[in-house]
């Protein structure tokens, strides 16, 4: 009868342990798994000093031509400047000047999973949004008159690759992988003499890296902050403008006329945002 006994209560004893046993486990292992989540936060350009706009009077896709007039060896002598125009007058020879590429928020679905092991969490994260920043560069000539050249984001798209190391329930991780983006350019002129026209919006491959620190608070949520660098090549947008009714300076190369381009080939920025996820 005692055996009997005995034996019941090493039963029991290990039925009770079980739950205990996996929820320690669990515990473990707090960020493996699959999460939603998102992000929102507040996106930063470097600041493009030098950047120019640059040209192709011939029309035989090398830039770096300069554009003359009856009276002017180089219509674009007042220069440039790496923002958007406020006046048809350069800031060197007294004009308002440019305003400053613009800085906006930004906000990004996710989806993604992690395996922890021990202190390692290695993972993948999707994600998908927009940033409400500006790029633009204007040059201005003699005219006078100012031509500036913008970019936006429509949206950006990445998948990249996590890995960190997890003290406790809170994670350290750094991150990096490819992006994909659809850009919005567009041009402005204070130029009414001659017609433009454009190869609107492009969509460009790059790559996004950062990182960022996590903490989960309680059993399926995790709230952080992340640091991310973005860059994208954009070379391919054109801005052609044509003589119009009296032709002019850009047509002395090529009747067609004269493509423009951006100097500055990357479009980039930081990011500084707030992250939070459900984990299932």
């Amino acid at each position: 009868m005692n055996k009997i006994m005995f034996a019941a209560l090493i039963g029991a004893s290990a039925l009770a342990a079980t739950p205990a046993a996996a929820q320690e486990t669990t515990a473990d292992k707090p960020f493996s798994g699959v999460y939603v989540g998102g992000s929102f936060g507040f996106d930063m350009q470097p600041n493009d000093r030098g950047e120019s706009i640059s040209f192709d009077r011939d029309l035989n896709g090398s830039f770096g031509d300069t554009i003359s007039t009856a009276t002017s060896p180089n219509a674009f002598s007042p220069g440039f400047c790496n923002g958007a125009a406020t006046s048809n007058t350069a800031p060197a020879v007294g004009g308002r000047g440019c305003s400053n590429d613009r800085n906006d928020i930004a906000y990004y679905g996710r989806v993604g999973f992690d395996v922890q092991r021990g202190n390692i969490v290695v993972g993948a994260v999707g994600e998908f949004g927009k940033s409400n920043i500006k790029d633009s560069v204007s040059a201005f000539s003699t005219t006078p008159a100012f031509y500036t050249m913008s970019r936006e984001l429509n949206w950006e798209a990445s998948v990249r690759a996590r890995a960190g190391f997890a003290a406790d329930t809170t994670l350290f991780y750094g991150t990096a992988g490819v992006g994909y983006v659809s850009i919005d350019n567009s041009f402005t002129t204070g130029n009414t003499a001659n017609t433009f026209s454009s190869n609107g919006n492009q969509k460009e491959w790059g790559l996004t890296a950062g990182g960022g620190i996590e903490q989960k608070i309680g059993k399926n949520f995790s709230i952080g902050m992340e640091y991310l660098f973005h860059r994208y090549e954009d070379t391919d947008y054109r801005v052609r403008a044509s003589g119009g009714p009296t032709g002019g300076p850009f047509t002395r190369g090529n009747a067609a006329g004269t493509d423009f381009r951006r100097g500055f080939d990357y479009f980039r920025w930081h990011s500084i945002r707030g992250v939070a996820a459900f984990r299932f």
